[in-house]
């Protein structure tokens, strides 16, 4: 499977922007972003394909911001510094996963080369 997450000295993609869709048409178990009205099997697939870059580079994202703080939390200069479990608990992670949540993030911070370069995981 190839790489999708972009390293720090590439470009990001500008994928598709992810707007809000109406609480009635979200709440509509079969509709997905209006995909379902799309007949064209080849326009579904382009904005199908949107979709899914424009999501997974917001998860990417996401996930950066969520190390940062994880390591803004656990600095030991804080006075409120949180534990890794502290952590965990509050993001719904594994105390290991929390760990390396931590690192990763100070590794952003410092201008590491982003989620290419270290893998929480």
């Amino acid at each position: 499977m190839a790489e999708h997450t972009p390293r720090r000295d590439q470009p990001r993609l500008r994928p598709a922007p992810l707007l809000f869709e109406p609480a009635e048409a979200a709440s509509d178990p079969e509709h997905f972003f209006d995909l379902e009205s799309i007949e064209d099997p080849r326009a579904l697939l382009e904005r199908a394909t949107e979709l899914t870059l424009a999501f997974r580079a917001a998860a990417d994202r996401a996930t950066e911001f969520q190390a940062m703080a994880a390591a803004q939390l656990a600095d030991p200069r804080r006075f409120d510094r949180l534990t890794a479990a502290d952590i965990a608990e509050r993001a719904d992670w594994t105390e290991d996963y929390a760990k390396k949540m931590v690192e990763f993030g100070r590794d952003l911070m410092r201008g590491g080369e982003g989620p290419g370069h270290v893998d929480p995981a």
